[in-house]
C-alpha cells in the first residue's frame, strides 16, 4: 500500500483507549483549524451528515442545528465521551452515535448528502477500502470532505515523518501516508484541495460525487443501523 505501515484493527482501538482521556487538550488544538474549516463548509450544506471517526464527539456541538448528525467509531472509549457531549450539551440534532468499522458501514448505499471523514485516513488499516465506503455512503450530488495530514517528499518534514514511521503502530497512525492513495482511488471530483494551518500539516480535500443517469437524487436512510447509544 505505498509504503504505508499496516495497522491492524485492535492496534488502533487500543492506541485509542489510551488517547481518549486526554485527546480533547492534546492533539485537539494541533487539529482544531482543520476541524473549523470543514465544519464551516459542511455548515452552509442541508440535510443529513456522517462523521466518520466521530472520536470524542468535539465537532458535534459545532455543527449546525439545520443538519441530522449520524457519527461512527471503532473506539467504544471515544464513543462513549461522544455520547456524554451529547447528553450534557443536548444535543438534538443527533441521530445517532455507533461503534462501527469505517471499512464496512452499515448503511444503504446513498444515505447521507455530506460525509466527513477529519483525521482518520491514516489510522484506518485499509484506507483505499474506507474511502470506497464514503463513495457509496454518499448521495449522487453530495460532497465527501477529507481533512488530513500527508506525507511530503522534501524538507525538515518528510525527514520527521520518515523518522516517525517505525513507530507508526505505537502511535496508532502511519506518518508516509500518501495523498495519492486518496486521489487516485476514486470515481468522486475532486472540487478543493486546501493547506491548512498548522504549517500545512494537513489538508483538506472536497469530493463531489457525480450524478448518474437513471440515479435518485435524494439519499435511502441507514438500513437498519444499530441501536443508537446516545
Amino acid at each position: 500500500m505505498n509504503g504505508i505501515a499496516r495497522i491492524d484493527e485492535q492496534s488502533v482501538i487500543k492506541a485509542y483507549a489510551r488517547w481518549a482521556p486526554v485527546y480533547d487538550w492534546s492533539f485537539g488544538p494541533i487539529a482544531d483549524f482543520g476541524r473549523k474549516s470543514a465544519i464551516d463548509i459542511i455548515n452552509g450544506r442541508e440535510g443529513s451528515l456522517l462523521e466518520v471517526g466521530v472520536g470524542t464527539g468535539v465537532a458535534l456541538p459545532r455543527y449546525a442545528p439545520h443538519l441530522t448528525i449520524t457519527g461512527i467509531d471503532l473506539s467504544p472509549d471515544m464513543l462513549r465521551k461522544a455520547r456524554s457531549r451529547v447528553r450534557e450539551r443536548k444535543l438534538r440534532n443527533i441521530a445517532g452515535l455507533y461503534e462501527m468499522d469505517a471499512s464496512e458501514l452499515r448503511f444503504d448505499d446513498a444515505a447521507f448528502d455530506t460525509v466527513v471523514a477529519m483525521y482518520v485516513m491514516t489510522v484506518v488499516p485499509d484506507p483505499v477500502k474506507v474511502l470506497a465506503e464514503l463513495e457509496r455512503v454518499c448521495k449522487p450530488g453530495g460532497e465527501v470532505i477529507i481533512v488530513n495530514h500527508f506525507a511530503q517528499d522534501h524538507g525538515l518534514r518528510s525527514v520527521i515523518e520518515r523518522w516517525m514511521t517505525p513507530a507508526a503502530r505505537a502511535l496508532g497512525w502511519h506518518p508516509d501516508f500518501r495523498i495519492e492513495t486518496i486521489t487516485h482511488m476514486t470515481k468522486l471530483d475532486l472540487i478543493e484541495t486546501r493547506s491548512l494551518k498548522p504549517m500545512g500539516l494537513f489538508t483538506m480535500l472536497r469530493f463531489r460525487k457525480p450524478l448518474e443517469a437513471g440515479e435518485a437524487a435524494s439519499p435511502k436512510g441507514a438500513d437498519n443501523p444499530p441501536s443508537c447509544c446516545c
